[in-house]
């Protein structure tokens, strides 16, 4: 078969996520409108092709990773507890994170985004404790994340991707303990409500396209 005749290569979840991680960036750069973020958010997450995602990024710049992409500064005001029973937390936009910072879910729930964080210290070990609930964190790129887990009548779980931090990023060390519970840690930012309903309804839609 000639190389011309080749299917293209299929997009992945993490080839849409990196897109759409461009196309917020551009249009938080002023290269995009409101309105054609969202147009172009829409075809990202129908698309069935890398070739059809670089055609949606091919005109904007691409996001900036940075070589430590958390702030990391030294000094008081930082959050060591974040305590959520039968209830939830949303944690999310500027916060000081201590270097010891736990988080404890008692049939409740709380959503960790560091992507807009600031470290206290190059090493910052973050413990997610979930009792009858659950959570999840938020890593952004560019930063070094190691996970470790433990689970009993539970699960938990890491999506990562295969990227290697640049020498000298901040370090993240991340627990999870689930009892009867679970906890997942995730690269990039936290999707919108919106978002992650148009992404599940697609999803669907390609399923049934695959099914004989």
């Amino acid at each position: 078969m000639a190389d011309s005749q080749l299917p293209e290569p299929r997009a992945s979840d993490a080839d849409r996520e990196q897109a759409v991680e461009t196309l917020r960036h551009a249009a938080s750069d002023g290269q995009l409108t409101v309105e054609e973020l969202e147009e172009r958010l829409t075809s990202v997450y129908a698309a069935r092709t890398r070739k059809e995602l670089e055609r949606l990024t091919a005109d904007v710049r691409p996001a900036a990773r940075p070589r430590a992409r958390l702030p990391v500064r030294e000094g008081p005001g930082v959050t060591r507890w974040v305590v959520s029973i039968m209830g939830g937390h949303d944690k999310r936009g500027r916060w000081r994170v201590a270097p010891r910072c736990t988080v404890l879910n008692i049939m409740g729930g709380s959503d960790i985004d560091l992507n807009d964080a600031e470290l206290s210290e190059p090493v910052t070990q973050l413990t997610m404790i979930s009792v009858m609930g659950g959570g999840a964190v938020w890593v952004p790129h560019g930063v070094d994340v190691q996970v470790s887990n433990f689970a009993f009548m539970g699960g938990n779980g890491a999506e990562l991707g295969d990227e290697v931090a640049p020498a000298g990023a901040p370090s993240i060390r991340i627990r999870l303990v689930s009892i009867m519970g679970g906890s997942d840690v995730k690269r990039g930012r936290k999707l919108s409500r919106e978002e992650r309903k148009r992404e599940r309804e697609l999803r669907k839609a390609r399923r049934r396209e695959l099914e004989p």
